[in-house]
């Protein structure tokens, strides 16, 4: 049953606040606005909007824009609300706590209410703090998405770049359940948290001598797959890394390759995107992110799984800009998630 304990009322005056982009700018400059409560037709759910984990595609796209986008544009992906609007008959019904990952295509969720397909969401439950969940869709999507692209089992080797980073660490955990060796990179301030996380041989990312010191501890095999999430020449290392034929899943555009390494090495090279089953507008892609959704909530719950740390930024323009800054600068470990209800 809904908990109608926490239902919230809806604007009498059919306006809400958002965090908006007027314009793609490399400062992240970005604005306190009013706009009308979205209006909502067929399946789609009114959600009330009360956590969004914020990711490195938010701040990417804020400097550069992208094609779909109309200005002043929402930002924000990921988000956990509670429906206050339903059509009858559709599940999750009115006072439900959901979570999802929003079209990348449209206006994004840093706003009071926001409205998205019912099929694309996924129930919270109850033992989940929201907070918790607005951490998982994006990055704990893309690491499922990534090990499934590389068919990782049981004894396979697998690389995970930037382990510390929030796709690495939930990358870490499933992949160690699927029976992997996993070795990833991070700095050295991190190499207690990704062990902690399951990971067996962990590398300095800044050590000169990296892939001398991972071909010692490896051997001279090769690894079999690669969760490759940093991009340019570090795929091209990474690659090389590789054995004959082996995998690379990459989240980022690819670079330009030589032919002799491509031919010496034969590898079978994935590209990861959510965005896809929006943009693609492919029905059986976006119900999918739905029953990743509801493995990744199962796992938290059944304590299979751990977030990253949580830091709270406020729902204020001002705020949000440094966040979405902080992502690019690099290092950042945790997860920032900003606090959009008001209790």
């Amino acid at each position: 049953m809904p908990n109608t304990d926490i239902l919230p009322e809806i604007t009498s005056s059919n306006t809400m606040r958002a965090i908006v982009l007027a314009e793609a700018n490399a400062q992240i400059r970005l604005e306190n606005i009013e706009l009308n409560v979205p209006e909502c037709s067929d399946n789609e759910l009114l959600i009330k909007v009360e956590y969004v984990g914020l990711n490195p595609l938010d701040a990417q796209y804020a400097k550069t824009g992208f094609c779909h986008w109309q200005y002043p544009h929402v930002l924000g992906l990921d988000a956990v609300g509670i429906v206050i609007n339903a059509p009858k008959g559709i599940y999750p019904n009115i006072g439900a706590r959901v979570m999802w990952h929003a079209s990348m295509g449209d206006h994004g969720v840093l706003s009071e209410y926001a409205k998205v397909p019912n099929y694309a969401v996924s129930v919270v439950p109850d033992s989940i703090k929201p907070e918790h969940a607005a951490t998982l869709p994006c990055a704990g999507m893309t690491a499922l998405i990534s090990l499934d692209k590389l068919q990782i089992t049981e004894g396979d080797t697998l690389l995970i770049e930037a382990g510390a980073g929030a796709v690495g660490q939930f990358a870490i955990q499933f992949a160690k359940q699927r029976g992997a060796d996993v070795f990833t990179t991070a700095a050295k301030c991190n190499h207690k948290l990704v062990k902690s996380l399951g990971a067996d041989v962990v590398f300095d990312y800044k050590d000169k001598n990296l892939c001398q010191k991972i071909r010692r501890e490896l051997g001279p095999q090769g690894f079999d797959a690669v969760l490759d999430s940093v991009g340019g020449e570090t795929t091209v290392r990474n690659i090389e890394l590789m054995r004959f034929c082996g995998r690379i899943a990459c989240l980022k555009p690819l670079p330009t390759f030589e032919d002799e390494l491509l031919f010496r090495k034969a590898p079978n090279i994935s590209i990861v995107s959510l965005a896809g089953a929006w943009l693609a507008n492919s029905l059986c892609a976006q119900q999918r992110m739905s029953f990743m959704s509801n493995l990744l909530l199962e796992s938290v719950a059944n304590d299979e799984l751990k977030v990253p740390e949580i830091n709270l930024i406020k729902f204020n323009a001002e705020h949000i800009s440094t966040a979405l800054k902080t992502q690019l600068a690099g290092g950042f470990t945790g997860k920032q998630v900003v606090k959009v209800s008001i209790d």
